[in-house]
């Protein structure tokens, strides 16, 4: 099996900057929620029942389901009602965002060290490569 990876260079004008742009801040919200539901789930349940204060921890009821990849990229569309702006980012987009924020946390339980950090403004960034077999 032969695999050759193609990088490609675009030129786009500036409208089409600005939009990829846009589209890149909306995937790095997207990246951040999805984060902090998972860090918010594991908060909820880091101490003992009976020891927990109710001001500081997560209160996340106890049969509520780990966020997983599935389940974070099913609630897109009812994300997409509520977020009128994610309307605008094509759908594969942002569940590629789901998935790259699942694989850093697998990576992280691999490791076992290096816990997936929030994105400021600037830092998400995607590389394209297309993959002809």
């Amino acid at each position: 099996m032969l695999t050759i990876n193609y990088t490609y260079r675009i030129y786009p004008n500036t409208d089409q900057s600005a939009q990829m742009l846009e589209w890149l801040e909306m995937s790095r919200k997207v990246y951040n929620r999805a984060l902090r539901e998972l860090k918010d789930w594991i908060n909820s349940r880091k101490c003992m029942i009976d020891r927990c204060s109710i001001e500081r921890e997560y209160i996340i009821p106890a049969d509520a389901s780990f966020p997983s990849y599935h389940r974070q990229q099913n609630d897109l569309p009812k994300l997409k009602e509520s977020w009128i702006d994610l309307k605008k980012v094509h759908s594969q987009v942002l569940q590629t965002t789901i998935r790259r924020m699942h694989d850093t946390w697998e990576s992280f339980q691999k490791r076992g060290f290096g816990f997936p950090r929030f994105k400021k403004f600037g830092q998400f960034k995607y590389e394209c490569v297309s993959t002809v077999s």
